[in-house]
């Protein structure tokens, strides 16, 4: 026979709450590979420049969201069976687990929290470089002109946030592609440094959302773990 009473209430709980965690670990795999093979990132950030490669910060987060999202789902199984077999060694070894977690979560997020902009930031440097390569008389030379394109036809853009980005969808047809009309063309045609914006900040909106939920199921995973540890240790049933 196993706990009784309401520590075997907490018992089943704790095993909700892990299948719980063990799902969202694999849907932030999934999200992060679903990131990691995105067709608009991936043509933009495996764009090179002469000798110099996109900004790859992204991706820096991105592997790290797939090696967390693997770590929960052998830490969600983890607590679920050491629940079921109500088993201190294995709560014990799961409440350690979840704490580094966490730390590791809140690290993070500090960290993408005070470096939210510079992956656009960066981004955006690097498609001012290939447009200005691509403006000048050289640029056959040099594949400028192709990245510049490339962000053109994935983002459906045209031209940085400047005077020289308003007027080149009217001058330069072989960077952006023609609309309709004249005033179409002028008043349809979004700034690229916008779009890199918005691309980047939704994703990580998603992120920040996710690691939100995760941290909220963690912090009570922790408690229950414990609760239910002292509750087989006080049991005189074993």
């Amino acid at each position: 026979m196993g706990v009784e009473g309401c520590t075997k209430c907490i018992k089943y709980l704790l095993f909700v709450f892990n299948f719980i965690f063990w799902l969202a670990g694999g849907i932030i795999l999934g999200v992060a590979l679903w990131l990691r093979h995105d067709s608009q990132t991936t043509n933009i950030l495996y764009l090179q420049l002469g000798d110099k490669q996109a900004p790859n910060t992204f991706y820096v987060g991105i592997y790290i969201l797939i090696a967390v999202g693997a770590v929960m789902m052998f830490v969600g199984f983890l607590g679920c069976y050491g629940a079921i077999q109500e088993s201190q060694c294995l709560l014990g070894t799961f409440f350690t687990c979840l704490v580094i977690l966490f730390a590791c979560e809140v690290a993070a997020g500090i960290w993408g929290f005070v470096n939210k902009d510079q992956i656009a930031k960066d981004v955006k440097q690097f498609y001012d470089q290939a447009f200005q390569q691509a403006l000048m008389a050289e640029s056959e030379t040099n594949n400028g002109k192709a990245v510049v394109k490339t962000f053109h036809e994935t983002l459906d853009c045209c031209g940085p946030d400047n005077a020289i980005g308003v007027i080149t969808p009217l001058w330069r047809e072989d960077l952006c592609s023609k609309k309709d009309s004249i005033l179409k063309t002028m008043f349809e045609t979004s700034s690229c440094h916008k779009k890199i914006d918005e691309l980047f900040s939704g994703k990580l909106y998603l992120i920040g959302i996710a690691a939100i939920v995760v941290a909220v199921i963690m912090i009570f995973e922790m408690i229950l773990s414990m609760v239910l540890c002292c509750g087989i240790r006080n049991s005189s049933v074993y």
